[in-house]
């Protein structure tokens, strides 16, 4: 039986990769890493044509001899050289943003190529406990033995400064005010104390670092104190800025997607345009053309195109349509508007009766009429089918 994983580790994923950089670049390490800053950087962002040199490739013969690192994390270089100077020097990373900007994503690619494990991870939530950012016990030799060593249960935190490496704490606000404060002291002083063992407490070794990540637009989440927030260095994480590059993501996404489920189909090109278009617009609340559009609550992030542009595509594979599958678009837009708050339905039904009729060039008064002089000229080739499709398939989105 092929028991493949759904998800790999990033370390398991790109392990030839990891391995590249390690034998590629021989430049000084801050205590611990497995990696350069620079190799760090490199294996994030992605650099095309490196070449071991032939005293590398002599001691590696296992490695290919020239490589190219794909790129992971779509954004800017100077963030991720900052991220990573940040945790060169010791000091704890937070990671904030809107959902859906690959906060946990580049979290996991930093660790992974640090310390060569992003699985010392805590999910934060309101029923997180202090036990999984300090330590617990197995109580069945608890009570037989008493407290020992063997007795403790530490946690991924602890296990991270004992080890030294890195710890992730995913969606920090989420967790309640008492508990992100008992980072405090772990921060300050770099050692956790247990009470219980006596006059005893564990040291973080070197290469210790925290990565903690929180969305700026949730429901339930808790501020943290000040004196918390004094021992993180912030990075915000914005959404992607070009909408070519938003574009080709996407496309890459969806193909990986396809190839995943085993299905004989490609990306359809015109559909992740649409899309794209429409995820910024409603997105940013202004058009290309300068049209004003109310913002819906829900997020509106890449991730979220990502996931309606696989559905679309294994949709069209296993459901053959025989008109676009830009058709398609309205559905699943639909619903992926509605799941924050209802009132964007109505959000998304003007934008349209606004954007989406214009751009087709459908009038209120007729489609026969002759446009004036001062309208918006008409768009023309494979980009005018699939906004007049998605005009045609309006009702769609006016179901409530």
């Amino acid at each position: 039986m092929n028991a493949k994983h759904q998800v790999l580790l990033a370390e398991e994923q790109y392990a030839t990769e990891l391995a590249f950089l390690a034998a590629y670049d021989q430049g000084p390490k801050p205590p611990g890493w497995l990696l350069t800053p620079r190799a760090v950087v490199t294996f994030v962002c992605g650099e095309t044509g490196l070449r071991l040199d032939k005293d590398a490739k002599t001691e590696h013969p296992e490695l290919p001899a020239r490589m190219d690192i794909t790129a992971k994390f779509i954004g800017d270089q100077a963030l991720v050289e900052r991220c990573v100077v940040t945790l060169a020097g010791s000091r704890a990373l937070m990671l904030v943003g809107e959902p859906g900007t690959a906060k946990s994503m580049l979290s996991e690619l930093l660790a992974a190529a640090i310390c060569g494990s992003s699985e010392l991870t805590v999910q934060g939530s309101a029923g997180t406990t202090e036990d999984q950012l300090r330590y617990g016990w197995n109580y069945a030799m608890l009570l037989a033995h008493g407290p020992s060593t063997e007795a403790l249960v530490p946690s991924p935190v602890l296990q991270a400064m004992t080890t030294g490496k890195v710890a992730r704490i995913e969606e920090i606000t989420r967790c309640q005010p008492e508990i992100q404060d008992a980072l405090v002291p772990i921060l300050s002083e770099r050692r956790m104390a247990i009470p219980e063992l006596g006059e005893h407490s564990e040291a973080a070794r070197e290469g210790f670092c925290v990565i903690a990540t929180a969305n700026l637009r949730d429901k339930g989440v808790s501020e943290m104190s000040a004196a918390l927030k004094r021992r993180f260095n912030f990075e915000h994480i914005d959404s992607i800025a070009d909408r070519n590059v938003e574009v080709n993501l996407v496309k890459t996404k969806t193909q990986q997607a396809i190839d995943k489920a085993q299905a004989q189909g490609t990306v359809d090109t015109v559909v992740v345009e649409t899309l794209v278009t429409i995820f910024r617009d409603l997105r940013q609340g202004l058009t290309t053309e300068g049209w004003a559009v109310e913002k819906p609550g829900s997020i509106m992030s890449t991730a979220e195109a990502v996931a309606i542009s696989s559905s679309i595509a294994l949709s069209s594979v296993y459901f053959p349509l025989n008109e676009s599958a830009v058709s398609l678009i309205p559905g699943h837009l639909l619903g992926a508007v509605r799941k924050d708050d209802d009132k964007d339905a109505t959000r998304l039904q003007a934008y349209w009766d606004s954007v989406v009729r214009r751009r087709a060039n459908v009038r209120a008064r007729g489609r026969g009429r002759v446009r004036r002089r001062d309208e918006e000229p008409a768009i023309k080739g494979a980009d005018a089918k699939a906004w007049q499709l998605l005009w045609d398939r309006r009702e769609d989105v006016m179901a409530q």
